[in-house]
């Protein structure tokens, strides 16, 4: 069986986070295994507070899993401050596992601030160069590149810019614009494209944490990347579209609608 490890907060209220991450490789039948950086206390309409893993905890946590288990695929989600960005960037630097996927997680679903402000710049020098792919959205990117984006040629922009801070590759995820729902992947050579019709709903909690555990679990499995990026956009569209109507707010992907309906046939799965 193929694993794959998930460093990122937790997400009390299960639709995002470490949850949706353990959720989403289940679904692709990976063993999934997690490193908690941060306990987040939110639901789907506010985050209430936030408490912090001590770096010390958070390199531990990491040693225990490397230590004796090796991860096919490692995805790294939610990193809040300076100490755990280097916690993590010091493991991954020993360690050197295969296929990482970060997500810069920056805003909650709700607006709040997942990632502190001080903490960006530490991370486009820190974390993205050990970056395999990067999955920043829209807001996201602008963040990382000081650009405005309006637009997918903007987009395109956006990921040479982001690739030339040492990402292996980087996919700007278009969810934010206006009309399909258009992600652009960006290898230092070539554009891909990946397309799929919007889907009309508010319960979109945890996307983007569900959409970078699939890309990881399909590299786990051996799929090549681009194909990886449109087999877990597939995946996301599914879990967006039969999404669940839990909460006053935003609520969750349904993660298992693959499974339940199909069983764990990656033929039919994915």
């Amino acid at each position: 069986m193929k694993k794959v490890l998930t460093i990122a907060g937790s997400d009390c209220s299960g639709g995002a986070g470490i949850q949706a991450d353990l959720k989403t490789f289940a679904a692709h039948g990976i063993y999934g295994m997690s490193v908690i950086v941060s306990v987040v206390a939110e639901n789907t309409y506010r985050v209430i507070d936030i408490q912090d893993i001590t770096p010390d905890m958070i390199k531990k946590q990491i040693d225990a899993v490397f230590e004796d288990i090796t991860p096919d695929a490692v995805k790294i989600g939610m990193l809040s401050d300076k100490e755990c960005m280097e916690a993590v960037a010091e493991k991954l630097e020993q360690y050197k596992p295969v296929n990482v996927v970060i997500d810069p997680v920056m805003i909650a679903k709700g607006g709040h601030a997942l990632m502190k402000e001080e903490a960006l710049e530490f991370f486009i020098k820190r974390l993205i160069p050990l970056a395999g792919m990067l999955t920043p959205n829209i807001p996201e990117a602008e963040a990382i590149t000081g650009m405005r984006i309006t637009d997918h040629n903007d987009m395109q922009k956006a990921a040479r810019s982001i690739y030339e801070m040492g990402a292996g590759s980087v996919l700007v995820k278009g969810g934010h614009l206006y009309g399909d729902a258009e992600d652009i992947l960006f290898d230092g050579r070539e554009f891909y494209i990946y397309s799929t019709k919007r889907i009309q709903t508010k319960n979109t909690h945890g996307t983007g944490c569900t959409f970078s555990s699939a890309i990881a679990s399909n590299l786990a499995l051996g799929i090549p990347f681009t194909t990886a990026v449109e087999k877990a956009k597939e995946y996301v569209t599914m879990a967006i579209e039969h999404s669940l109507e839990i909460g006053k707010g935003h609520g969750p992907t349904h993660h298992f609608y693959g499974v339940y309906k199909n069983g764990l046939d990656n033929r039919r799965l994915l």
